[in-house]
């Protein structure tokens, strides 16, 4: 339900702050007041595209914010929540529109697109008038609100998965023809395995080998490496490390009696000399491993090149090569059951094809029962609603697809005939905004709670009317009021004085600029505002008491 709507810099509008309630919420004023302005307004909160001329003249931008209590709407609150953009059971919309012509949005506070607004919008407000931003014109919309008025959404539903299943399971078996010739596949992937089976792929193989293959390549090298130092060591060039620590030790050793502590000196001396002995054997067990083999080298030069033509095959590096084979290895499986799978998920396909085509007959039989009630509760109605003779019929049309659809086996067309003698039109194609406006009440009156959108805005749906069917359209207005908020723009005091609410709009031309104002009416101003709506230039004593009466049966109704 929508509780506030605030305007500043709008149109004519210099600011304005709105509290809404539920039941029926009029807005009148004088003609050019700006009384569609909040219907305005909150197309634009909902997705609307802006144009920079609604922003008032000589301001540098319009600010425009919406608030609702989601108590009652649930799928508004999901949405939210969906979109991660959730704060509790409220929801606060804003939008600026810059005089530049550029615009943003926020919802709950955090950036929003165009067509987020749009989403959520659809799920908070149902805007009626003489526009053609409406949901009933969506033959998407026709069809689920043909579902509901029916009582039939659980076989809808139904459809919808079944539906939803197939499209899975002819994905699946897509993918699995995309593969190609299965055969061909498998045998290329054998072979391919073959390859890099005959080698060692894991990383510690891999290790091992470059490892011995720098070994072998540096052979001669480490060799001579190895001889130098153990001549080192050993005092084939002159100079003995372990003669010297034998040396250092012997001169240690008659000091010992005088210093005590020379003792640790000698037992650290004794360890590097246990050390030196282990590494010059270390030496030796190397030098005596390495052997310069040029046959070795080769054979582990062949081996690596076979592995970097492999890595280079499969465009991956060396260490990549057994993850690759992992993954061949896997396809292979799955391609071997392959034929298997493919049978199974054709079997699964014409089962589901079968069950979607038995639930949408069932469907379909509902609603064209439903069809036939709708039409005449609708055509009832809009006799009620000034349009006598006047025709509704919901036509039911095949849906052209091949494949179980979504929807089911139809769509749905709203057609009227608004005056008799005329063929029914598509209710998106009719002309006059009053007529469509009526009609949408009577659409809205005859499926009434089973809109899910929580506020519905009517926007001058009296126009062309008076009398007992203004009356008449005023009470449908209450009544639906009763079940969802109704917002509605009028002049007519007989729609007036069955409001809950009452709103007018007024204009005042100072310093050469236009400024509109909006103003909550308390029981006497509403008297005085049915009067002006009532009289002419002059309010008379006999206009005010008919107001006050219209207002009090009104209120009693």
């Amino acid at each position: 339900m929508l509780t506030s709507l605030y305007l500043k810099d709008f149109a004519v509008v210099s600011e304005a702050d709105v509290a809404y309630g539920p039941g029926l919420t009029v807005v009148s004023g004088e003609t050019g007041a700006g009384k569609s302005l909040m219907v305005d307004a909150l197309l634009l909160l909902t997705g609307a595209r802006a144009d920079a001329g609604m922003v008032r003249h000589g301001a540098e931008r319009a600010e425009l914010s919406a608030e609702f209590d989601l108590v009652d709407a649930p799928e508004a609150r999901a949405w939210l929540r969906e979109a991660e953009l959730d704060e509790g059971d409220g929801c606060q919309i804003r939008r600026v529109i810059r005089a530049d012509g550029g615009s943003r949005a926020w919802i709950n506070g955090r950036p929003a697109t165009l067509a987020q607004l749009g989403e959520l919008g659809e799920r908070l407000v149902e805007i009626h008038g003489q526009h053609e931003h409406q949901a009933l014109l969506s033959r998407a919309h026709q069809l689920a609100l043909l579902d509901a008025f029916g009582g039939h959404q659980a076989q809808a539903d139904e459809v919808r998965r079944l539906a939803g299943e197939w499209s899975a399971v002819a994905r699946r078996l897509q993918a699995l023809s995309a593969s190609g010739d299965v055969a061909d596949r498998i045998t290329y992937l054998e072979h391919q395995l073959t390859e890099l089976g005959d080698e060692a792929l894991a990383a510690e193989d891999i290790d091992a080998l470059l490892a011995a293959h720098k070994r072998q390549a540096n052979a001669a090298g480490l060799i001579r490496g190895c001889e130098s130092a153990l001549a080192r060591l050993s005092g084939d060039e002159g100079f003995s490390l372990d003669g010297t620590l034998r040396q250092v030790r012997s001169e240690l050793a008659r000091l010992l009696d005088d210093e005590p502590r020379l003792r640790e000196v000698d037992g650290l001396l004794d360890s590097v000399a246990i050390q030196l002995d282990e590494a010059v054997a270390a030496l030796e067990r190397v030098r005596d491993s390495l052997d310069i083999d040029p046959e070795r080298l080769q054979e582990l030069e062949a081996r690596l090149a076979r592995l970097h033509d492999l890595a280079r095959k499969h465009r991956v590096p060396l260490g990549g090569l057994a993850t690759r084979r992992d993954e061949l290895a896997a396809e292979l499986e799955s391609l071997r059951g392959a034929g298997e799978q493919a049978e199974r998920l054709a079997r699964e396909q014409s089962r589901l094809a079968a069950d979607w085509h038995r639930a949408a007959q069932s469907l379909s039989a509902l609603r064209v029962e439903t069809a036939a009630a709708l039409a005449d509760a609708v055509s009832a109605l809009m006799d009620e609603l000034g349009m006598r003779g006047g025709r509704f019929v919901a036509e039911l049309e095949p849906a052209d697809t091949g494949s179980p659809d979504p929807q089911g086996l139809e769509r749905v067309e709203f057609l009227v005939s608004a005056n008799p003698g005329q063929p029914p039109r598509p209710l998106r194609k009719v002309a006059s905004g009053g007529e469509l406006s009526r009609i949408s009440l009577a659409i809205e009156v005859a499926a009434l709670g089973l809109d899910s959108v929580p506020t519905m805005v009517f926007d001058e749906v009296d126009s062309g009317i008076g009398g007992g069917v203004a009356e008449v359209v005023g009470r449908k207005l209450r009544a639906l009021g009763a079940k969802r908020q109704v917002l509605c723009v009028t002049h007519l005091p007989q729609v007036a004085a069955l409001a809950h609410r009452h709103y007018r709009v007024s204009k005042d031309v100072s310093d050469g600029a236009t400024h509109s104002a909006v103003a909550a009416l308390d029981q006497a101003a509403r008297i005085e505002e049915l009067a002006r709506m009532l009289g002419g230039v002059e309010i008379t004593r006999e206009t005010r008491a008919h107001a006050r009466q219209m207002l009090e049966r009104g209120q009693a109704a």
